[in-house]
């Protein structure tokens, strides 16, 4: 008689990732007191690096924004000094990858300013920019540091334009004017060869930065993309977006050839943007509604099903956004894989989430655990 082995198979793609949980900081590691801006423009408004938290702020006439030592956190005094130079609201702030101490702000002003944030952050009001970029004929929406190139800056603005800056000369070097409605997302792939972006004429396109030319476009209209990035080195975007049943949706494309997305989920059936953020050491995408307290995770691979749901952090604080620690400034002893500065506008506060990665413990035994963070 021959007996025929069945192999079982779990439900689930096995992966070391799917224990991920989210652990908020303590309150004395929280920042409190910090008038974040209640412009209702579908930025983070906040922007974090290995040394300084820099937040746009409800001001009188005039844009600013807060940069905080990341080790001052508790309490911020109402009086503590602002970078104040705009002379309208600002709408969005980026550091530089490679000088800790310079940040890009953009606003409704029409310009785009460098700054330079002086060694253990401000001690008096910064009002003078490193650099003044005039350039755009509308307010500046967006802008993003190149991800290989030092001192090479993007902006988009409501004109429905990207310039190129060099910021070693201080003049736009090349001007993408192929969009027709307001850019509302920027994305590099890893090597900075490649933008993609996402406009309120309902296409994505594909973009080469240094011709101008444009390698792919899809026109969704069944789903309204509204954000966009790119997948490391997969040759993939994710896009987030709402279908036309008016749920929130997320649609997986091959840069080569969009066409048609290679899926689309629905998320559920909530109003607010959703903010997607890839680690591509981990293959990990986290999506984040605007407005609600979730953070979902998802696995990403190159093989079908692509997607595969991990878990989700769940919080009843509101986020308005989301500002992402640089890989270098995690703190891997305690197995974090990525970081959040979470802005609670409600309570002035923002709050640091960190996403830990369990190990099991080597020796019999001892078991597995969150408080287990000794690779095996």
């Amino acid at each position: 008689m021959t007996v025929t082995k069945m192999s079982w198979r779990p439900q689930y793609r096995s992966s070391k990732f799917r224990n991920v949980y989210g652990k908020v900081a303590n309150r004395e590691h929280c920042f409190d007191g910090i008038p974040i801006t209640k412009n209702v423009h579908d930025n983070h408004f906040c922007a974090v690096n290995a040394r300084f938290l820099a937040i746009v702020t409800e001001s009188a006439g005039g844009g600013s924004f807060l940069v905080i030592p990341l080790e001052q956190t508790g309490r911020i005094e109402p009086n503590y000094p602002k970078v104040c130079g705009h002379q309208g609201n600002v709408l969005d702030i980026k550091w530089n990858p490679f000088i800790d101490n310079i940040i890009a702000s953009c606003s409704e002003d029409t310009s785009v300013r460098i700054w330079e944030i002086p060694e253990g952050g401000l001690k008096r009001n910064m009002t003078e920019a490193l650099l003044e970029l005039h350039g755009h004929s509308r307010r500046v929406g967006l802008v993003e540091w190149h991800p290989t190139t030092n001192n090479i800056l993007f902006s988009a603005g409501y004109d429905y334009k990207v310039l190129i800056w060099n910021l070693d000369v201080g003049e736009p070097v090349k001007m993408i004017d192929c969009h027709t409605d307001v850019i509302l997302c920027m994305s590099f792939n890893t090597d900075g060869s490649l933008l993609t972006t996402t406009c309120k004429d309902k296409k994505l396109r594909v973009i080469e930065p240094r011709s101008g030319r444009v390698l792919q476009e899809a026109n969704c209209k069944n789903h309204r993309v509204n954000r966009v990035v790119f997948l490391g080195n997969m040759k993939r975007l994710l896009t987030t977006g709402v279908s036309r049943w008016n749920t929130r949706q997320i649609a997986l494309w091959d840069q080569e050839d969009l066409s048609m997305p290679l899926i689309e989920e629905e998320i559920d059936g909530l109003s607010g943007l959703l903010f997607p953020f890839y680690d591509a050491d981990t293959h990990m995408l986290y999506l984040a509604g605007k407005g609600d307290g979730n953070i979902r995770y998802y696995e990403i691979s190159t093989e079908k099903p692509y997607l595969s749901y991990l878990m989700e952090f769940r919080s009843p604080a509101p986020q308005k956004g989301l500002g992402v620690m640089p890989k270098h400034g995690l703190d891997v002893s305690a197995c974090e894989v990525f970081r959040f500065y979470k802005l609670v506008t409600l309570k002035g506060l923002i709050e640091p989430i960190s996403m830990i990665v369990p190990r099991r413990v080597s020796g019999a035994g001892l078991g597995s655990g969150r408080g287990a963070c000794i690779a095996s």
